[in-house]
């Protein structure tokens, strides 16, 4: 089952509302139409990005011990499932447990993939849902399957893309979205050198920027914009004491962007922002400090020292 969730009318309404505030913002949730998808899937394989690899590593590692305590028969959930492939590792290694899928995720071209890679892994059936991830957990309750217990799989780091107050709302959401013998994996990406991490999020080949910049070419072509790409620089910046990498697309020039399907006229003055995403970068301890206030009862975690990643599994 497929089941579009955000429309064009309500892409123009948020794309206005956060260009309108200070400084301006865009969501970072548009990021990924299918070229936004194959430019963060190529950003993944860049040496200068180690979350991918770093995941993956670790759930090859350990993905036998994460599963086994849930038994059988087991339905795996995945918000924001990407590709598919770190899904994967996990559902060969759970083995014939796993009966039924569950995923989540904002693009289509995305579930898409993810969809055609395990969809052969799900003997009892394979739910796709393109939308929120609050929309997702209501309808992974509706079809829940009798006697399954869950494993909620939040990879990716993908819970850095929230302030805090957000990611402990969702963390919080989930938890009730469960239920007593179910649980949540939860990939976060530490705190590490800011080298490291600008390198990251502001690649030499600029793989990252075209990330970035595809955000004005989607609102060019879906709500009649007239962003000027070259006229808007990628910038990445650490903010130390919040704990976040910062992505801007600075303006480079004074100049006036029309949106025709938002009704609106935005000027911009030089060197002026616009703030698209943050990732929040973590502490171990705090990882499972915040599950630990959304409810879960306990916790089991593995660390890479080196890649300084993280995959915490909590238990409802």
């Amino acid at each position: 089952m497929s089941v579009p969730t955000l429309d064009a009318r309500t892409f123009a309404q948020e794309i206005a509302e956060h260009l309108s505030r200070t400084p301006r913002q865009l969501p970072s949730k548009y990021f990924y139409d299918a070229l936004g998808s194959a430019l963060f899937d190529a950003i993944c394989e860049l040496p200068w990005y180690g979350v991918t690899r770093a995941e993956s590593a670790l759930l090859a590692r350990h993905a036998a011990a994460i599963v086994a305590p849930f038994g059988s028969p087991l339905s795996i959930a995945e918000l924001g499932c990407g590709n598919g492939v770190k899904l994967e590792i996990v559902l060969q290694a759970g083995g014939e447990a796993v009966r039924r899928l569950h995923l989540v995720d904002i693009s289509g071209a995305a579930l898409e993939a993810a969809a055609t890679r395990v969809g052969g892994y799900a003997p009892d059936g394979l739910t796709v849902w393109e939308g929120t991830y609050e929309s997702g957990l209501d309808q992974l309750a509706t079809e829940r399957a009798p006697g399954h217990r869950v494993l909620c799989l939040f990879l990716g780091s993908n819970i850095g893309n929230f302030d805090p107050p957000a990611a402990q709302a969702l963390l919080t959401t989930i938890r009730a979205s469960l239920r007593p013998g179910d649980g949540l994996l939860l990939g976060s990406d530490l705190v590490k050198p800011e080298r490291e991490l600008l390198l990251a999020y502001d690649d030499p080949l600029g793989v990252t920027a075209a990330f970035n910049r595809n955000l004005l070419r989607r609102i060019n072509d879906e709500l009649g914009g007239t962003f000027d790409l070259d006229a808007f620089a990628h910038r990445a910046v650490w903010n130390g004491p919040m704990q976040r990498v910062e992505m801007h697309l600075v303006s480079r020039r004074r100049q006036t962007v029309r949106i025709d399907a938002a009704g609106v006229d935005v000027p911009f003055q030089a060197d002026e922002p616009i703030w698209t995403e943050s990732s929040y970068k973590y502490e171990p301890e705090a990882v499972i400090a915040n599950g630990l206030a959304a409810g879960f009862r306990e916790s089991r975690q593995w660390i890479d020292p080196r890649a300084r990643f993280a995959l915490t599994c909590f238990s409802v």
